[in-house]
């Protein structure tokens, strides 16, 4: 069961952890480690395995390999809390450090792999002699594209947050910079 023990609480809380849960599982990520990190997140205390268990519904063991993975992502830290010997958890709390943690995270683990499969395909693509010009053309054109959003997406990871930030929110103005720049708006 992942879901929050009190089936009567239609709190704001209890609402943004089962809608994080929800739209973790959209993400590809499995409903209980959305749940925790939703849990951790909005927590303004650390908190223990035991305590997420009964908070949450979720097996004990669940919950520890669940806090297994969001630490991996570094999404979450182990912190000590004086006068007890468990382990507690905090989540990172800024947005936009949140968001680049996990921008980080997904290029390593499914970009750069797609990247480097891709590349062996290309590689092998080209010593084919009876492989048909418009594949390897498509190919390379893959590869193109995989190696323009690896670069803009490093460049990206690399800009300050609150540079991001304004960035983000000025939205399709950008393009009336690449104008004035003499720059492709297309």
């Amino acid at each position: 069961m992942t879901e929050i023990t009190d089936k009567n609480d239609n709190s704001s809380r209890a609402q943004f952890i089962l809608y994080w849960g929800d739209m973790g599982t959209q993400w590809g990520v499995n409903r209980s480690v959305a749940q925790i990190h939703a849990l951790l997140y909005l927590s303004t205390d650390p908190l223990n395995a035991e305590q997420i268990s009964e908070e949450l519904g979720i097996a004990r063991s669940n919950v520890s390999n669940s806090l297994k993975e969001l630490v991996g992502w570094r999404l979450i830290l182990r912190v000590p809390v004086a006068g007890d010997r468990r382990e507690h958890f905090v989540a990172e709390t800024d947005v936009w450090e949140m968001a680049l943690l996990i921008a980080r995270g997904r290029k390593e683990r499914e970009i750069d792999p797609a990247i480097r499969a891709i590349d062996m395909c290309v590689t092998q693509a080209e010593t084919e002699t009876k492989l048909d010009p418009a594949v390897l053309s498509r190919m390379h054109a893959m590869q193109d594209f995989l190696a323009t959003a690896d670069k803009w997406s490093n460049q990206m990871l690399s800009v300050p947050k609150s540079n991001l930030s304004a960035l983000m929110k000025m939205g399709t103005k950008v393009l009336t910079l690449l104008r004035v720049g003499g720059g492709k708006t297309d």
